[in-house]
């Protein structure tokens, strides 16, 4: 077993875990981040990053990197793929148990944990994932050349990631249970304005069926109550996501009502000493922006706390 002591713990390596390690490194802390993936979260999954301040236009996977770097160079230690046994955040001495038997100590951590793909959870779902059904364009986008395609969603990444999958398919269908979009605007006029995308509104998928690959979708009319199937290669589905929480349920977290985690503006949890940063935060907006903020913010209260628990006095 190798014990680990660190300023701080960082648990996700997305936008908002990676730039909490940036700021604590770069004020000589030493800082871990820990994370079950590889750096960049959701954000290494995006096609086309174009609204990111300063960088005209990059990728997801990217930025991701470079964020990865400017940790590193700072002493960040950054750890990929790691399997977590448990964790006890309470007290003053935070431990993180791994799989592996490595265990991390420290007095402060920030919980960047991020969120993952909203699934539909009808019929079918589970047995096309990687079959036909996707919840990634940058993944997957190039297994559907010359294909047809629905994308299932209403928001900017389902409209902006429907553009991008132009480049692959034949045609793009976009199903969205409301009468209208939820999208920017200028989301919602780049793909009414391209000619490979249709549009079938105020409907939802019930199935999903086929043999051993996705073939056909019966989706119902919310309107009319009409079920209508229609033959297909693939779905895309981009409904939103859910936060990786799973593992704060039933301790002494607090969560809301979908599982995100309580924080305050200054990223601080119920728990002294443990923070929230990124999508895993009950917030209104998700953007690597606000997600590079929260980070920001915790990393700085994360030094805070620890400089004053350096400064009290020995009871």
């Amino acid at each position: 077993m190798n014990q680990n002591q660190f300023d701080v713990i960082i648990m996700g390596g997305g936008a908002a875990g990676l730039t909490a390690g940036i700021y604590l490194s770069r004020a000589k802390s030493k800082a871990v981040v820990l994370d079950t993936g590889m750096p960049g979260g959701q954000m290494i999954l995006t096609y086309e990053i174009a609204n990111y301040p300063g960088i005209e236009k990059t990728t997801g996977y990217q930025l991701s990197a470079t964020m990865a770097k400017q940790a590193k160079s700072f002493g960040c230690e950054v750890k990929s793929n790691v399997k977590v046994k448990s964790m006890q955040l309470e007290g003053k001495t935070k431990t993180v148990t791994l799989e592996n038997g490595d265990v991390f100590e420290a007095p402060a951590v920030i919980l960047a944990t991020g969120g993952r793909s909203r699934m539909l959870r009808v019929p079918g779902e589970e047995k096309f994932k990687g079959k036909g059904i996707s919840y990634c364009a940058t993944c997957d986008g190039d297994f559907f050349q010359d294909k047809e395609i629905i994308v299932v969603g209403g928001g900017n990444s389902a409209l902006e990631e429907a553009v991008s999958l132009t480049k692959y398919a034949s045609k793009v269908t976009i199903l969205h249970e409301f009468d209208h979009f939820q999208a920017f605007e200028h989301a919602v006029d780049k793909a009414k304005e391209n000619p490979k995308i249709d549009f079938i509104m105020e409907s939802h998928i019930t199935e999903f069926s086929g043999e051993n690959q996705l073939n056909k979708v019966v989706y119902k009319n919310l309107r009319t109550g009409a079920l209508n199937e229609k033959k297909i290669d693939g779905v895309f589905i981009f409904i939103g996501y859910e936060a990786n929480t799973e593992v704060f349920k039933n301790g002494p977290l607090q969560l809301n009502q979908w599982g995100e985690i309580l924080a305050d503006e200054s990223m601080k949890t119920n728990i002294q000493g443990v923070f929230a940063a990124g999508d895993c935060r009950a917030k209104r907006f998700r953007q690597i922006t606000t997600a590079v903020s929260d980070g920001t913010i915790a990393a700085l209260n994360a030094l805070n706390y620890i400089h004053q628990k350096e400064t009290q006095p020995a009871q």
